[in-house]
């Protein structure tokens, strides 16, 4: 496994391309494996602060980014760096403390009928969208310690409405809803927290939902 971080230019306009339409970013993520190449299931995310936009992507092949580099990136300077992702993997313990991320597309599926699959509505408010989050922490291998204020360790934040046509410009609509959470989590399950890591979380892993990352607490 490998996990890629790229700097977006936003000052460029194709940078400002992609990022407008999670469809476009999509295609421009998967372009980056050759044909041949397995990269498994690939997920990624945009981080966005006033300093930086930064890509972050996890995938079994190692990718190319250079026709990012030369769309949307820093074409004279060091835009992208890749990491073997596995040795961290692998070391995952029961009890660790780390604080972490996730956009994820929080939603739920409501009964239409016995015999008729259920629809699947997104969870809209700040507390039903924390409750979606808590709700699967242990399934995925983590429990939130309590924080200062004696409740689980996670913000809810940039919660948007992301609207793109999939396809080509005739494309029908799509809408996905998403937040990212951000706190401390502690490992009970390494495996199933290995899980979530390489696979994702949730639903529209196609679109910039799903990709759980750790770093130092």
């Amino acid at each position: 496994m490998f996990l890629t971080r790229f700097a977006l230019n936003r000052a460029r306009r194709g940078a400002r391309h992609l990022l407008a339409s999670q469809q476009r970013m999509h295609a421009g993520v998967l372009a980056g494996f050759p044909p041949g190449a397995d990269p498994g299931r690939v997920l990624w995310r945009i981080d966005e602060s006033p300093q930086q936009t930064e890509l972050f992507i996890a995938s079994a092949a190692r990718p190319d980014l250079t026709h990012l580099v030369e769309q949307a990136g820093w074409p004279t300077g060091a835009t992208w760096d890749t990491a073997d992702y596995s040795p961290f993997l692998e070391r995952l313990a029961v009890g660790q403390l780390w604080g972490f991320r996730l956009t994820a597309n929080p939603v739920r599926s409501v009964s239409r009928g016995a015999g008729i699959r259920g629809a699947v509505k997104a969870h809209v408010t700040p507390a039903q969208q924390e409750e979606w989050f808590l709700t699967r922490a242990a399934q995925l291998g983590f429990e939130l310690p309590a924080g200062t204020m004696g409740v689980p360790d996670v913000v809810v934040k940039n919660r948007r409405t992301a609207r793109f046509l999939r396809g080509d410009d005739r494309g029908r609509e799509v809408t996905v809803v998403m937040a990212t959470f951000e706190g401390h989590l502690a490992v009970t399950d390494p495996e199933l927290l290995r899980t979530a890591l390489v696979g994702g979380v949730g639903r529209a892993k196609a679109y910039g939902c799903g990709l759980l990352t750790l770093a130092r607490a």
